[in-house]
């Protein structure tokens, strides 16, 4: 009796338990506010700042490793989220959530970068009987923008200097202006009142011949929105 070999096609199947892929995100943040990491660790897992270890969570409870983050850091039990409160620019760097579930690890990397406040300051630099020579400012100008829009349309900018002038014409006082400074953590808006800075009321001017200094600083907060300037 002979055997007689044929084909036999044979399936496997195998199933690898593995840490997912690590993925990276950038974050940014402003002085004085929070951030929220937005993977979660629902069961148990680690949260590390350049590598070392800051806050871990055990049987859904949460302790600190690092005296700094007593206060600073917090983690919500329902959602799983780590939030980094009361930012300085300091908390600057790389963070690491290694979180574990069963025989599953997800693992995923932050680099946060946190920007100063920004200060705002808008001053009437000199009215004319035809012109309003305008001013917008940013202290900590690292990495901000300024704009100076009309109505809509952006008639100036500029992202290398803190500062930016516009002169407006006696034709364009019925026009609505703002300056607006932004970097990558928040933007923030100036609403200019035009006939209250440079209208043929306004006491930037003695008379038509005579141009007058003023100024006004505003230190714009943490809130967003929009601030008039009246």
């Amino acid at each position: 009796m002979k055997l007689k070999l044929t084909d036999v096609s044979l399936c496997f199947t195998v199933i690898r338990l593995s840490d997912t892929e690590e993925e990276q995100n950038n974050l940014t943040g402003t002085e004085g506010g929070n951030i929220t990491l937005p993977d979660p660790v629902l069961e148990r897992g680690y949260l590390l700042y350049e590598g070392n270890v800051i806050a871990q969570v055990i049987n859904r409870v949460l302790i600190i490793d690092e005296g700094i983050y007593i206060n600073k850091l917090h983690w919500n039990n329902n959602s799983g989220l780590f939030t980094i409160t009361d930012l300085q620019k300091r908390d600057s760097g790389i963070y690491k959530i290694d979180s574990k579930k069963g025989v599953i690890s997800t693992k995923s990397i932050y680099s946060l970068t946190v920007y100063g406040k920004m200060v705002f300051f808008f001053q009437t630099c000199s009215r004319h009987s035809d012109s309003c020579y305008l001013l917008c400012a940013v202290d900590k100008a690292a990495e901000i923008t300024l704009w100076w829009y009309k109505d809509e349309e952006v008639v100036n900018q500029s992202s290398s200097a803190g500062s930016l002038p516009l002169t407006v014409t006696k034709q364009d006082l019925s026009s609505s202006y703002r300056c607006v400074a932004g970097n990558p953590a928040e933007e923030r808006t100036l609403l200019v009142d035009l006939q209250t800075f440079c209208g043929e009321n306004s006491t930037a001017v003695q008379n038509n011949t005579e141009s007058r200094h003023r100024k006004i600083i505003l230190m714009v907060t943490l809130s967003l929105g929009s601030y008039l300037l009246a």
